[in-house]
């Protein structure tokens, strides 16, 4: 009996996302750029399933002390999240990105 090697499927990186980042896995990336987990910009390309969970943990864990609201922020990193979250709203609507809600949604 054989055993079959599946590759092991990875992320394609933020700004290859069908939604241009506007998902819950760019949404945590940025978070992890707010508060130093990634280097601001580092789009998590080639990374495995585990390392989006490890990832989604500590960013969880880093919203923790603040309620996971941007409102409890301090304001340094208020002003980072602002930032961040508006510039990837701007982009994504740049390349036809709608927040309205579809049929299926």
């Amino acid at each position: 009996m054989s055993m079959i090697h599946s590759r092991q499927q990875t992320y394609a990186g933020i700004a290859a996302e069908e939604h241009h980042g506007m998902t819950m896995t760019g949404r945590i990336i940025r978070d992890a750029w707010v508060f130093g987990l990634l280097p601001e910009g580092e789009g998590f390309a080639g990374k495995g399933a585990g390392d989006l969970q490890n990832l989604f943990e500590a960013v969880h864990k880093a919203w923790e002390p603040y309620g996971q609201l941007p409102s409890r922020l301090p304001p340094d990193l208020a002003q980072r999240h602002a930032r961040i979250h508006a510039d990837a709203v701007a982009r994504a609507k740049a390349m036809g990105w709608s927040a309205e809600l579809g049929d299926d949604d």
